[in-house]
């Protein structure tokens, strides 16, 4: 139970991170992305940090909502903290353009249909 009790949280981090990445690339092409070390960066550790607040749902949360690609979004932070030379200015991009609202929707879909009293209490 005390694990459920963070999931609505990490959730509220996943739209509010993803919220910057889309900010961030409001207007941004891929050459400014590439080229400018502030907005690669600043995506990067967005990225990062969805990642990390997916890794840090219960187990339950995970198993019980798999319309989205958790191992996916935990994977991809993994690779962005411990393997940099395996991160891909394309694929980064591809992720950040393409992945990142859909992602955002699905979440805040959660946390509007999602009992939370309820799931605290199972």
């Amino acid at each position: 139970m005390r694990e459920r009790n963070r999931d609505k949280g990490r959730l509220e981090d996943i739209v509010f991170y993803s919220n910057n990445v889309k900010t961030i690339l409001d207007g941004v092409s891929y050459e400014d992305f590439v080229n400018d070390i502030r907005i690669y960066y600043s995506v990067m550790k967005n990225i990062e940090i969805i990642g990390e607040a997916a890794n840090m749902l219960s187990k339950d949360f995970i198993e019980t909502h798999t319309e989205l690609p958790w191992k996916q979004i935990i994977g991809m932070r993994h690779v962005l903290v411990h393997g940099y030379a395996q991160v891909s200015n394309v694929d980064l991009w591809d992720t950040a353009r393409n992945d990142i609202d859909p992602l955002c929707q699905r979440v805040l879909a959660y946390l509007n249909e999602i009992d939370w009293q309820k799931w605290i209490d199972n």
